[in-house]
């Protein structure tokens, strides 16, 4: 048995994968104090959205195939507008450090002409990542959030442009 890593994309009104997103977002919620939406907003969202997803399946041996295929693990996910602001970025935790987050982004990145996105100002794990692909600070929101949390806006280009920032990710 081996394990394939696959690109999938749920387009708006595609609801493929909004449970084990939804779940995945809430095991963050629970373990790292983000990503607070509730269900109805981020389902709607979801619907709405241009959904990247990195899935990893488990690939029986030919004696076993057809006999109702493997394990589906969803590794992390990008929902997108249509105008590339990134409504949500999730990787699950086992996976962080992989290069999962910078894929997602890559790919939201090669279909948009601009990516941005707010994070929570406390969320240093978030800035962090945003900052080392190359997003910038446009503007700091007070009470941004429903429970009061201050964000940043931020803005992936600037000086180089987007698809310098795109090709040194990519490859780096």
């Amino acid at each position: 048995m081996s394990v394939n890593v696959d690109f999938e994309i749920a387009r708006p009104g595609d609801d493929s994968y909004v449970e084990a997103a939804w779940r995945l977002k809430e095991r963050i919620r629970r373990e790292e104090d983000v990503l607070k939406q509730r269900k109805g907003f981020f389902t709607d969202a979801y619907r709405r959205s241009t959904v990247h997803l990195l899935v990893t399946r488990e690939v029986r041996g030919s004696s076993e195939r057809g006999s109702g295929g493997g394990d589906e693990t969803l590794m992390g996910f990008a929902a997108v507008r249509r105008d590339g602001y990134i409504l949500f970025l999730a990787v699950s935790p086992e996976f962080r450090g992989e290069g999962i987050g910078k894929r997602l982004v890559g790919q939201v990145a090669e279909n948009h002409d601009s990516v941005t996105c707010h994070a929570r100002a406390s969320n240093q794990n978030a800035l962090g990542f945003y900052e080392h692909l190359g997003f910038e600070v446009e503007r700091h929101i007070e009470n941004y959030y429903e429970d009061g949390g201050d964000a940043y806006y931020l803005k992936l280009g600037g000086n180089g442009g987007l698809t310098q920032k795109i090709s040194e990710f990519m490859r780096g």
